[in-house]
This record gives structure tokens, C-alpha cells and sequence, in this order.
């Protein structure tokens, strides 16, 4: 019985150890910030909706990091205007290296289950359309995921922390 016991210890810990080791890998391709934004349509006033397309080993990996890389592409990239009805939509921070400057902040901002969630909602299901996930090469996935980010609240938020002027104060 206790030889048992133990086996099933031992094996929830490796699966909780894969799990972990497997996060840690999302967040490396995700902290080069490699992916492309893109308008996807018209939303509800204070919003954007975005396609972001994000590149993984694995596509469960980019479909997580997706969120967290909408809001950086929001806060630091913008993106061109196209068709839907898009206008080109300029980064919230434009200071050229205000990311490292306020690096503490956006390093948990950005964390796992970070303050960025907050911002962020599927704009789907969570399925994948076909045409989203593409191979690129032989070990690397580029997936598209719509997102909807609230940008007015995430623009109050980065004026509360003192990254950004407040757009009412003046030239």
C-alpha cells in the first residue's frame, strides 16, 4: 500500500514538473515578442479588435501567449489601418526604450495571470480557424487568434503608473 502511495506521489510530481517546464518554454518564445498585430474589425468604443498572430513549437503554446502578446502589441507596436473599417491605430507608449525604463513594472504586468488579463478577452470560442494555423517551418507554428483589448482602461492604467501622459495634460 505505501509502495503505491508513493509511486502516485511521484507521478503527480513529474506531471506537475512537465507542466511547469512546458510553461517556461511558452515564455521564452514569448519574451522575444515574436508576433505581428493586426486590425480585425470594428469594436465597442473604448476597444480594438486585433488579430494576433504569434509564433510557437507548439500551437497550444501560441494560442496561450496570444492574449499577453495583443496587449503588448497594443501598448508598444500599433498597427496599420486596412479593411473592416480599420484606422491605423498608434502604440500607447511611443518613448522610445520606455519598456526597459519601467521594466519592473511590465515584468509582472506581463507575468503569468499578470495585471494584463485584465484588458483582454477572446474575441472567439477558442477554436482556431484553418486558415489561422499555418506551419512555417519544419518545427515552428504561426497561429492567429482574435482578441479583443480594452484600450481605454489599459491607457488609464498606464497613466496611473506614471508611463504615459495623461491625454488631457496639456502640451
Amino acid at each position: 500500500m505505501k509502495i503505491s502511495l508513493v509511486l502516485i506521489l511521484l507521478l503527480s510530481f513529474s506531471f506537475n514538473a512537465n507542466a511547469q517546464r512546458k510553461k517556461k518554454i511558452a515564455n521564452k518564445d514569448t519574451k522575444a515578442w515574436r508576433y505581428d498585430i493586426e486590425c480585425e474589425g470594428i469594436a465597442k468604443q473604448g476597444s480594438k479588435l486585433v488579430k494576433v498572430w504569434s509564433y510557437s513549437k507548439k500551437p497550444k503554446f501560441a494560442i496561450g501567449q496570444a492574449m499577453k502578446n495583443a496587449v503588448h502589441g497594443i501598448v508598444f507596436k500599433g498597427y496599420a489601418g486596412g479593411g473592416n473599417g480599420c484606422t491605423s491605430f498608434k502604440p500607447l507608449v511611443s518613448k522610445p526604450g520606455a519598456e526597459n525604463e519601467h521594466a519592473a513594472f511590465f515584468d509582472t504586468f506581463f507575468s503569468d495571470g499578470g495585471e494584463f488579463m485584465k484588458y483582454v478577452t477572446a474575441a472567439t470560442d477558442g477554436n482556431i480557424a484553418p486558415g489561422d494555423r499555418l506551419k512555417v517551418s519544419k518545427r515552428e507554428y504561426k497561429i492567429g487568434v482574435v482578441i479583443n483589448v480594452a484600450t481605454d482602461q489599459l491607457r488609464k492604467k498606464l497613466e496611473a503608473e506614471g508611463i504615459i501622459r495623461a491625454l488631457n495634460a496639456g502640451f
